[in-house]
């Protein structure tokens, strides 16, 4: 039978603390008062009182409350009503000491000691309670640090400020770390234990000066001027931003928890976030100690691409994008993780000198293409640069892979591929025959994996929708029966790297995304998660479609495409259906040379010719006839490969 172990806290042994440091007061004021040389007459009194004085303490105080505070949350209000409680240690005595008459000197008490009585009492109840404050919030600290709490910037160095601290020191996984506050008064000063740093507009230099990964904004009702300035200065350096609610907020339930925290992709679902399953052996064979290039690894797709491969040991990751900016900003991500046999590649798809001068160089044996122009609008206006692009481009890359042996090359496609109705779409339709030409080559593996629309990447709907929520609205949807497949960037990422090892022979892959999502549920669940209310507090508006778009999606071509199980949980296969190489590469050709050229229509045309679902309209010219852009320098035109030429 296991042995009780002693609480400390519980309330019989505060009852027990408490006598003792009032025996431990009343023996010591008499020691204060008379210097260490207590009289004999005195010493009586004091032993003979003693037991009393420390039964009464601890009944006055369990009649007046005392023992229902928490000691570890003790605060400067239980203080001031521990020193009230107090009282009842001296008041009887104090009572007696005038009441008794003097031939009863045991009971006359000297008021000097009684008075030291008192503040000792106060003293020892009060250090008692606050040593156990100490080792509480010490021990929850050491807890948090041992989870890497999140450091955390409070702006506001009020009453909620303080409160705020308080509370973060003890009960949630983040870290004050200072204050933020427009009061000249306040600088340099320190409010709950934290150092009030200077005014808001410090705010950029500050986040990271202290690694400061969460913003809370303590202000009962900040102006939307200091908003805006706090929430463009947090997004420009990925650091989250929340508010705490006003007192009438609570008090009228008129505030959300969604205030609180950052929006969840996948609180946008409607789902459950999808989890790769099985083949973790297959992408350890298949991926670790090898060269993986990935292309557009700078975009929203390549760079967590990146970061999942970096977790399978590659020999050499080969990071390829045009962008300097994106592929700067995944290279020094993946530097901080520790991540040291990342290369960056600047380099157009476009220029196959450029390609081949590069799979000359590292021989890349793994190829992830992600690159591409994805703009469904603006490749409306621009035609022969998704051309270049998507098309000229995905040829180079297949070309330069087929000829230095890539055992595998995986192809990020889209479900805008499927009948498409606008350039991009189309574009990527052809990267998809591209890729399905290479499937007959013997020791290559070549496959196209298709989905839809990825939440939070940019120029995507969902980072568009928050900004004209932080603007106040309105936020724009194009129809009100417009709906989209939906999937997280890390769920795409992940089935993709899962689908890239069962690549066998120019498969097209597909990813089970679910339902599709209405786009205006979509804006309404965002305002919602921001903590506000739609059509009230943030105006949604109805405008309409851009060309090229569809009201809804499809994953699958009904008419010529069929789905086949792959033994993996959400990745199917399609039975490609078969085309006329010859043909095709003809087309190809027509269709390169008319986006060189700069010749829209012709473009529209070729893509009309290749059957794939593509109509052409006249009226669908970005440009008037005779007033098209300056034609497409391409200056590396390579020939197709020879299992396109055939």
């Amino acid at each position: 039978m296991p042995r009780p172990s002693f609480d400390p806290y519980s309330a019989l042994n505060q009852k027990l603390i408490d006598s003792l440091m009032a025996g431990l007061a009343f023996y010591l004021a008499y020691q204060a008062v008379f210097e260490g040389q207590v009289p004999s007459a005195s010493n009586l009194q004091m032993w003979a009182l003693l037991p009393a004085v420390m039964l009464v303490y601890v009944l006055g105080n369990a009649l007046l409350g005392t023992y229902r505070m928490i000691w570890r949350y003790v605060g400067l209000r239980d203080a001031l009503v521990l020193a009230r409680n107090s009282a009842s240690l001296p008041a009887p005595l104090l009572l007696l000491h005038y009441a008794v008459p003097p031939r009863l000197p045991l009971l006359r008490v000297p008021v000097g000691v009684l008075v030291v009585a008192y503040l000792f009492s106060v003293a020892g109840a009060l250090g008692v309670r606050i040593i156990r404050r100490m080792l509480y919030e010490g021990i929850t600290r050491r807890a948090l640090n041992g989870r890497r709490a999140t450091p955390v910037l409070l702006i506001g160095a009020g009453r909620a400020g303080v409160l705020t601290a308080n509370e973060l020191r003890t009960r949630i996984e983040l870290r004050p770390v200072a204050f933020l506050d427009d009061d000249p008064k306040k600088k340099n000063t320190v409010i709950a234990g934290l150092r009030t740093l200077g005014p808001v507009s410090s705010l950029g230099k500050v986040l990271p000066q202290y690694g400061v990964r969460e913003v809370i904004v303590c202000i009962a009702h900040p102006p939307r001027a200091l908003l805006r300035q706090i929430w463009a200065t947090c997004e420009a350096l990925a650091v989250t931003v929340k508010t705490v609610p006003s007192l009438e907020e609570i008090l009228s339930g008129g505030f959300s928890m969604a205030r609180f925290r950052h929006v969840d992709m996948t609180d946008l679902l409607g789902r459950s976030p999808i989890v790769a399953s099985g083949g973790e052996a297959e992408r350890k064979e298949i991926y670790g100690g090898k060269r993986i290039l990935v292309t557009g690894a700078g975009g929203s797709i390549g760079s967590e691409l990146a970061l999942q491969l970096a977790g399978l040991d590659p020999s050499r990751l080969l990071l390829l994008d045009k962008d300097e900016n994106g592929l700067n900003d995944i290279y020094l991500q993946l530097q901080k993780r520790g991540c040291r046999h990342c290369v960056p590649l600047v380099a157009d798809l476009r220029f196959s000198e450029r390609l081949h001068s590069l799979f000359q160089t590292f021989h890349p044996e793994v190829v992830f293409h992600a690159a591409a122009h994805k703009h469904v609008h603006l490749m409306e206006i621009n035609p022969c640069e998704a051309i270049a692009n998507n098309v000229t481009g995905t040829r180079n890359l297949v070309e330069q892979s087929v000829a230095f042996g890539v055992a595998w090359y995986i192809q990020v496609s889209t479900d805008k591929a499927v009948n498409p109705s606008c350039v991009m779409g189309a574009s990527k339709r052809v990267g998809e025959m591209i890729v399905q030409a290479q499937g007959a080559r013997p020791r290559a593996r070549f496959c196209c994996v298709r989905f839809g629309n990825v939440l939070g990447s940019r120029g995507s709907v969902v980072p568009i929708f928050q900004q004209q929520i932080l603007e106040g609205g309105p936020v724009t949807v194009t129809h009100p029966d417009a709906q989209r497949f939906l999937m997280t960037i890390p769920e795409a990422v992940g089935l993709l790297i899962q689908a890239g090892t069962l690549a066998q022979s120019g498969e097209t892959f597909v990813l089970d995304m679910g339902e599709p999502v209405r786009i205006e549920k979509l804006a309404r669940d965002l305002i919602e998660l921001s903590g506000l209310r739609p059509d009230k507090d943030v105006r949604i508006e109805i405008t309409q479609m851009k060309p090229g778009e569809k009201l809804s999606e499809i994953l699958v071509d009904a008419a010529g495409e069929t789905l086949e199980p792959t033994g993996r949980d959400k990745i199917r296969a399609i039975r490609n259906k078969p085309f006329d190489a010859v043909a095709f590469a003809h087309n190809l050709r027509a269709l390169e040379r008319a986006a060189r050229q700069g010749d829209a229509e012709q473009v529209y045309q070729c893509l009309a010719s290749m059957n794939i679902g593509f109509a052409y309209q006249e009226s669908r010219l970005p440009w008037p006839r005779g007033a098209q852009p300056a034609a497409s320098q391409d200056r590396a035109r390579s020939s197709l490969s020879p299992a396109i030429e055939a």
